[in-house]
């Protein structure tokens, strides 16, 4: 399994909508709440090439986007793939 991680803020519903995707397919993730800890936001929008809003989501060195990006991928069939690299 590829590691996750999703850049967030505690008051995106796009940001909780995207952890409930993770948490309904038992994928693990690391959170970083960019509210919480601004110092990381430089990194989030280094890694996201950059993009400045929440959630940006990372599956193992797959830059995925948001959550409309990971929704589509589940539509498409190709998240669970993408997830176990």
């Amino acid at each position: 399994m590829q590691t996750v991680e999703i850049y967030t803020s505690p008051f995106c519903g796009f940001c909780h909508a995207a952890k409930r995707l993770l948490v309904h397919k038992g994928v693990s993730f690391a959170e970083v709440d960019v509210a919480a800890n601004p110092e990381r936001k430089p990194e989030m929008i280094q890694r996201a090439s950059g993009g400045r809003t929440v959630p940006q989501i990372f599956i193992g060195d797959t830059h995925v986007g948001g959550c409309d990006e990971l929704y589509a991928l589940e539509r498409a069939g190709k998240l669970d793939a993408l997830l176990q690299g």
